[in-house]
């Protein structure tokens, strides 16, 4: 017994929305079913695979951001402590460690129920909100698990913004 009715019904895959952006932005991307599809899209500091899948059962469009760092065991108590202080400055979307994997990644659902369609747009701000705090986090992420430096010194070198010229 459900609390909440809502609608199945969905008129446009907004998988097929994320293909046509992938295709329109040359990026390279794998179909691997009608519910799930994955980018690579290049940034400053790593190459990204981006990871959509439709959850038709809740009506989300959920977008997993995985970049190029493998957490070896030693160090995953200080990238959970590093990912606990940098989702607490999150608005939207969270990191996890996946432990198993040793992989850092950034997650965030659109909700699109009772039929609503995904837009461009917003499958655009998906993938913009997860690449712009993967870039900006990722220094702390090397800072941790390369350079053996404790959680709160990283994210705050990483975070250190100079101003002017020298």
């Amino acid at each position: 017994m459900s609390l909440i009715n809502y609608s199945h019904e969905q008129r446009i895959n907004p998988l097929d929305v994320v293909e046509r952006i992938a295709s329109v932005n040359d990026w390279s991307f794998e179909r691997a079913s009608a519910d799930e599809i994955t980018i690579l899209v290049a940034g400053r500091w790593s190459d990204y695979q981006v990871s959509y899948t439709w959850m038709g059962d809740l009506e989300a469009l959920h977008l997993a951001c995985a970049f190029d760092i493998k957490v070896p065991e030693p160090r995953c108590g200080e990238v959970r402590q590093l990912i606990s202080l940098i989702n607490e400055q999150m608005w939207v979307g969270h990191f996890d460690l996946w432990t198993k994997d040793g992989l850092v990644m950034f997650r965030h659902a659109l909700m699109l129920t009772g039929g609503v369609e995904a837009s461009g747009k917003q499958c655009e701000a998906l993938l913009g909100i997860a690449l712009e705090a993967c870039e900006r986090y990722f220094p702390a992420y090397q800072f941790v698990v390369w350079a053996g430096k404790p959680a709160r010194e990283a994210l705050d070198a990483a975070m250190f913004e100079t101003s002017g010229e020298a």
